[in-house]
């Protein structure tokens, strides 16, 4: 597979961001305070893993794979009652740069979505961006358990 100058350049940007995700997640896991956000941190870095990993596998020049399974959507259980505590606070914070994380990565996504030519990299991208949302989705619904987000 030959990749244009265009997709060249925009793969580093996609390996660049992915590589903060994996960095994030890791480091806001052993940081988070609720062992559910714990886990949840944890399962996620996995998955931006794998889409460095796909990323470095079309930056070879190796056409990807179909896209793996879902990720399965946890159920939360409030761990934080409406008052703010420092606790609760942290953990906010963790969410909420993670969620705005998301989202910046999920629009990346979705500009090269549009800019590849070969098909099976279209595919390959547009699922990683829709495991992105689902991140996105996970860490508001921790949120919005734990009354973090209004």
């Amino acid at each position: 597979m030959q990749l244009t100058q265009k997709e060249t350049e925009l793969l580093k940007d996609l390996k660049g961001q992915e590589k903060l995700c994996v960095d994030k997640y890791t480091q806001y896991s052993e940081s988070a305070i609720d062992p559910q956000l714990k886990n949840l941190f944890t399962q996620i870095a996995g998955v931006e893993q794998q889409h460095l990993n796909t990323i470095n596998q079309i930056e070879s020049g190796t056409a990807p794979a179909p896209g793996g399974g879902s990720q399965t959507q946890p159920t939360f259980t409030a761990t934080y009652s409406v008052a703010e505590t420092d606790d609760k606070k942290h953990d906010c914070y963790l969410c909420t740069d993670l969620l705005a994380t998301e989202k910046h990565a999920s629009h990346l996504y979705d500009t090269c979505i549009f800019e590849f030519k070969q098909e099976s990299v279209r595919n390959a991208l547009n699922h990683i961006q829709k495991e992105e949302q689902n991140h996105g989705k996970m860490i508001y619904d921790y949120m919005s358990a734990n009354s973090m987000y209004s």
